[in-house]
């Protein structure tokens, strides 16, 4: 059976693109998440991956689709490769061609070098979308102790914890009294030890 693969990022990104590239080869099945390319624990992959077989041909329209990690994607193409699975990526030609028996360990060759510059290239454009996200943050005004975007206005990230100073005081007191454990205080205050730990340095006590 032949199976296409398709993924992008995020939900407001489009497949169309990988779909139509998908038609001319007339897959039996097709699979598409929309999910970051780092976790290859995705809800549809994992899917065609249960189901995959020896002498299956897998189809996906580039290297950076399967994935953006280089090590990530060796070990998938790995595990693809000992279940006997066929994976074909359109945009090295290579993969498409059926070598002669004799000829097969030139296309592996060809295949390998390919695929190892190619998901070198994926993982380098993943750190550098990364570098930029945090470089936009990082560069965002500061209001009340939290990023704010500059175009809609909302904070980034998880909303400041609000703690109640008087009722963190008296526990913080029972703690040092031995009355309470941290971990007590912290379930009384829904905060994490983390949390409870910067509260202390804080204030200072």
């Amino acid at each position: 059976m032949k199976f296409f693969y398709a993924r992008v990022s995020t939900a407001d990104q489009n497949l169309a693109r990988q779909l139509k590239a998908a038609e001319k080869y007339k897959p039996d099945q097709i699979f598409a998440d929309k999910s970051s390319g780092k976790s290859f624990d995705r809800p549809e992959y994992q899917k065609l991956k249960a189901i995959i077989c020896t002498e299956d041909e897998l189809i996906i329209k580039s290297i950076d689709r399967l994935g953006r990690d280089r090590d990530g994607i060796q070990n998938e193409l790995a595990w693809f490769r000992s279940h006997g699975v066929i994976v074909r990526i359109i945009d090295i030609p290579t993969t498409m061609i059926e070598f002669p028996a004799e000829q097969q360990w030139i296309g592996d060759m060809v295949c390998n070098i390919l695929i190892e510059v190619l998901s070198c290239i994926a993982q380098q454009e993943r750190e550098v979308i990364n570098k930029r996200r945090q470089e936009g943050i990082d560069a965002m005004p500061i209001v009340n102790d939290h990023r704010v975007s500059s175009r809609t206005g909302r904070s980034i990230g998880r909303p400041p914890c609000r703690i109640d100073e008087a009722l963190f005081l008296s526990l913080r007191a029972q703690n040092k009294a031995g009355k309470l454990t941290i971990l007590e205080c912290c379930q009384k205050l829904s905060i994490s030890r983390g949390t409870w730990y910067n509260l202390c340095k804080k204030i200072g006590i």
